[in-house]
């Protein structure tokens, strides 16, 4: 019989969950005088998604002058959320941690290398992004979805979190516990994928912790047990009672 070994998964989101603001939107105040024009911002709506948004944002502010490297200095100026940097080197090996964003590759490892974490995180789920050779970021859809209506139409972040726990498993990795993390209306998904020995840390004050509430009101069922928090070191004192192993 082939060895499966037990861990326990962290599936985090990245903005405002992570770091403490949102990268999108922070990389917009590198707009002249810090502010997109209406003719920009028109760009946006719930049809056409965000995605195709922050590719005319990325195109407008390449055009005025702003380089790479200016988006690496912008994205390192974000903070971690309080704690956050104390959960990530305090997990044992046993715990494996992905981030599913719907930010883009480029910004999250400008942060990841920033701040130390890259060497704690397994897998990243996030749009594809890439530099053309005259310094434009160009950016393409994690994918094209039409099953999910709580999700955008880029990005199923419960899709993608039951493709990775299986992949894992065919890897001969079993998940006891899978935790999520996070903080929008598009946590909802994957939060409510979760079983009964699963955990859902929403971050208090967002959207996610409405979403939940509304749903507990309506007697809807949320199968994982809910945290809320405000300091990723609650996050920590949770996992040391749930690990059968102890968090050290």
């Amino acid at each position: 019989m082939e060895y499966m070994q037990d861990k326990i998964l962290l599936a985090f989101d990245f903005d405002h969950t992570i770091i403490t603001d949102n990268s999108d939107v922070v990389v917009q105040k590198l707009a002249p005088n810090g502010k997109l024009p209406q003719s920009i911002r028109d760009y946006y709506n719930a049809k056409t998604g965000w995605t195709l948004f922050m590719k005319h944002v990325f195109a407008y502010i390449f055009e005025h002058g702003v380089t790479p490297t200016s988006i690496q200095k912008c994205m390192e100026e974000i903070p971690l959320t309080n704690g956050m940097h104390e959960l990530f080197s305090q997990l044992p090996p046993y715990f494996e941690s992905i981030i599913i964003s719907d930010s883009n590759s480029i910004l999250i490892d400008y942060i990841l290398k920033d701040k130390n974490l890259k060497g704690f995180i397994t897998a990243v789920f996030t749009n594809s992004a890439k530099f053309t050779e005259e310094g434009k970021l160009t950016l393409e859809p994690f994918h094209h979805q039409d099953w999910c209506e709580l999700s955008s139409k880029n990005l199923c972040k419960g899709d993608i979190l039951e493709k990775y726990i299986a992949a894992r498993r065919t890897e001969g990795v079993t998940f006891t516990t899978v935790a999520f993390v996070g903080d929008g209306r598009n946590d909802l998904c994957p939060s409510l994928r979760l079983r009964e020995q699963d955990l859902i840390f929403p971050r208090v004050g967002y959207q996610l912790v409405k979403e939940l509430q509304i749903l507990q009101k309506n007697l809807h069922p949320i199968e994982a047990k809910v945290y809320p928090w405000e300091s990723a070191i609650e996050i920590y004192n949770i996992l040391k009672v749930i690990s059968p192993r102890g968090v050290v």
